[in-house]
């Protein structure tokens, strides 16, 4: 035997699962707590944080699944526009990293660099709580059958949400007549054939 399976076996410290468990519990303290505190006290600090907050902790399965989550938070509320929601997005997409660092681009358009260092806080917040919170669990969780048939069709449904995605906001607010349409086709053929890099795209386009 190598070791491997013991290492599986052996249980977590005490000490990790006293942090996992207050890592779950300050996750459902802030997704629960926040709409009220927003409520109670409407301070825009306040429910920026939580709408960031909300969107990262209800995201699974890739960065374009929260476009509709933040768009319904930011443009009925005037935050900002629709439009310069998609050119914030577009910009997001010509830079490397996640795509979470959107976050940063809204929260600094509604807030001023406060408000983009509150973003990028809030939306990254919950996955750190999380994965601190599954860690000590995660060898069990990753051979249990109903979590892995849960985690399957979890992806599956998230195909569904990226299509959504692109569907509204992103086709809807874009493509607006016929030229938007062609100029689309032409970004996506410098991309996907001439394999013209996606910022110099992101440029041309704008």
């Amino acid at each position: 035997s190598d070791g491997r399976a013991d290492d599986e076996a052996r249980p977590q410290p005490s000490a990790g699962r006293r942090l996992a468990l207050l890592c779950l519990t300050l996750f459902a303290a802030l997704l629960f707590g926040l709409p009220l505190l927003s409520a109670l006290w409407p301070a825009q600090s306040i429910a920026l944080f939580d709408a960031f907050y909300r969107a990262g902790a209800l995201v699974f399965g890739g960065g374009h699944v929260v476009l509709p989550l933040l768009q319904a938070e930011f443009v009925p509320r005037g935050w900002v526009s629709n439009e310069v929601f998609l050119a914030g997005y577009g910009a997001a997409q010509a830079v490397p990293g996640p795509l979470f660092t959107f976050a940063a681009f809204l929260g600094a358009s509604a807030g001023g660099w406060f408000g983009g260092v509150l973003g990028t806080v809030a939306i990254f917040l919950p996955s750190f709580l999380l994965v601190a919170a599954a860690l000590p669990f995660w060898q069990g969780l990753r051979h249990d059958a109903r979590m892995r048939a849960a985690l399957a069709g979890i992806n599956a449904a998230v195909v569904g949400l990226l299509l959504a995605a692109f569907y509204d906001p992103v086709w809807t607010g874009a493509i607006q007549r016929p030229a938007d349409f062609g100029l689309a086709l032409l970004a996506l053929l410098a991309l996907a054939v001439w394999k013209i890099p996606p910022w110099l795209v992101v440029a041309a386009c704008a």
